[in-house]
């Protein structure tokens, strides 16, 4: 019997690698995101696609409820679906920040509510959180997204300290800048969210440049991997980094935060 994966977000960047290369590894594969004519080939290759908006609890049930229906059993769930709303704390529309934490954070534990019944009747389950590492660090600009990824990290642990007696793990995946799609949607929500006339203006191609100059070239073929890893290890940990760049970065962040200051504010010069 085959292991089965539910991932989020799969019509692009990570959560698209993720679920080819699970399927790679024999896993059965179940997936959606709201653009269904990105799904077309994944369908063809033999993974499970519908449409689905995390954010829309009949839709989430919707998917929880066919992989039942078809497989019985749901081995590891992979929150991967999220995005960054960008823009500065002064301008960004309340309803913007809200739908934030809807996507990023809310909807996360929608489904993961969903699957825990079932992960708990079996005494098994992985659920594996896609953070990134702006939920140890922060930019200009991001201060929504830096809150719904600080606050999903520490959902995950609380849940794990819960579901661990259960036989099930829940932990999380902190990517750094990748080569995808995110940065572009998310300086694109930065200048939609500027007011006329900003102050803020000028920090946007700061943080554009900034971007640039840490970005760790990670790809999402790659992180795919870690997916993989952060789903399947014997013995989980409770973080997950591509590389030794990214979890130094975390590192100083949180132990050393006058150092990361002053590295920030030169990166943004």
């Amino acid at each position: 019997m085959a292991n089965v994966v539910i991932i989020t977000g799969i019509s692009s960047g990570m959560g698209r690698a993720a679920a080819l290369y699970f399927k790679k590894q024999g896993f059965e594969v179940y997936g959606g995101a709201r653009r269904v004519e990105r799904l077309v080939d994944l369908q063809e290759q033999g993974i499970h696609t519908q449409k689905l908006d995390v954010t829309d609890k009949l839709s989430v049930r919707g998917l929880v409820d066919h992989v039942i229906s078809e497989e019985g059993h749901i081995d590891v769930l992979i929150n991967n679906a999220g995005y960054g709303e960008y823009g500065p704390l002064e301008e960004v529309p309340i309803e913007n920040a809200k739908r934030q934490f809807d996507v990023n954070l809310f909807a996360v534990d929608q489904i993961t509510q969903l699957v825990l019944p079932f992960m708990r009747h079996q005494g098994s389950g992985r659920i594996v959180n896609i953070s990134s590492i702006a939920g140890d660090i922060y930019s200009p600009l991001g201060g929504w997204y830096h809150a719904t990824k600080a606050g999903l990290n520490m959902w995950s642990d609380v849940l794990d300290s819960e579901v661990h007696r259960f036989g099930i793990r829940s932990v999380v995946v902190q990517p750094g800048l990748t080569k995808s799609e995110w940065s572009t949607i998310a300086l694109n929500n930065a200048r939609k969210n500027l007011l006329d006339d900003s102050p803020y203006s000028d920090l946007v191609d700061k943080l554009e440049d900034m971007f640039g100059k840490i970005n760790t070239g990670a790809t999402s073929e790659e992180l795919a991997k870690v997916f993989y890893q952060a789903a399947t290890d014997v013995r989980p940990k409770r973080r997950y980094y591509h590389s030794i760049v990214d979890h130094g970065m975390v590192v100083i962040a949180r132990s050393m935060p006058n150092t990361y200051r002053a590295v920030l504010n030169r990166l943004m010069k």
